[in-house]
C-alpha cells in the first residue's frame, strides 16, 4: 500500500467500539465535523463514493493488523455512514493468529483503538489552516495500538512528509514494513 499515497486517521475506541462474545467489533471508525490533531476535519458523506463504488464491485472494505496489508485479521461485515461518522461492525477471525492475538490484546486493554486507511480525493483548505475532507476513498480500517499523537485522532498523514516530524517517522515505517513484505 506504500505506492498508493495512503492515509490514516485514527479514532479511539473507548466509549466508541464495543467487543461483543469476544470477536464481534462495532463503533465508529471516524467521527464528522471533529477537527483532529492533524487540523483536518471529515465532513458528512465524504465516504458515500467509495462506499458505493464498493457495493458495485461487490467488494469490502479491509480489516487489518495495524496497517500492515500482509496482516488481514477479519472481516468488516458493515462500513456505512450516519449522522455520527462513519460507523463499522465486523468480525474478528480467531482462525488466524494475527486475529486471536488482536482479540486477547482487545479483551486486555492494549488494544484501544481503530484506524483508518484512505486516499483523499476532494478536500479544501480554510483561513484557519483546518483541511477539509469532503470525498475519501476507503481502503481498509485497522485495530492499531495507539496513536501517534496526543489525542487519538490521526495517524501520519499529510501532503508533505516534511511538514511534521512524525510523518518522516511514519514514512520510514510504512517503507520497511514494505520491503519486509516483499521479502
Amino acid at each position: 500500500m506504500s505506492g498508493l499515497d495512503l492515509e490514516t486517521k485514527f479514532c479511539g475506541l473507548g466509549g466508541e467500539v464495543t467487543v461483543v462474545d469476544g470477536s464481534v467489533i462495532e463503533g465508529y471508525a471516524s467521527l464528522f465535523g471533529a477537527c483532529d490533531q492533524g487540523g483536518d476535519v471529515v465532513a458528512a458523506g465524504a465516504y458515500g463514493a467509495s462506499l458505493a463504488a464498493l457495493a458495485t464491485r461487490n467488494a469490502k472494505v479491509k480489516m487489518l493488523w495495524q496497517h500492515d496489508p500482509a496482516q488481514p485479521i477479519g472481516v468488516w461485515d458493515e462500513v456505512r455512514e450516519d449522522a455520527r461518522g462513519l460507523y463499522v461492525k465486523g468480525r474478528i477471525l480467531a482462525d488466524v493468529e494475527k486475529g486471536r492475538e488482536a482479540i486477547s490484546l482487545i479483551g486486555a486493554g492494549a488494544i484501544d483503538g481503530l484506524s483508518i486507511g484512505y486516499r483523499t480525493k476532494k478536500a479544501t483548505k480554510d483561513g484557519k489552516g483546518q483541511r477539509h475532507l469532503h470525498e475519501l476513498e476507503l481502503w481498509e480500517v485497522s485495530l492499531v495500538t495507539f496513536p501517534m499523537l496526543p489525542e487519538a485522532r490521526v495517524g501520519a498523514k499529510g501532503d508533505d512528509p516534511a511538514a511534521h516530524p512524525l510523518r518522516g517517522l511514519a514514512a520510514a515505517v510504512n517503507k520497511a514494513r514494505a520491503d519486509l513484505t516483499r521479502g
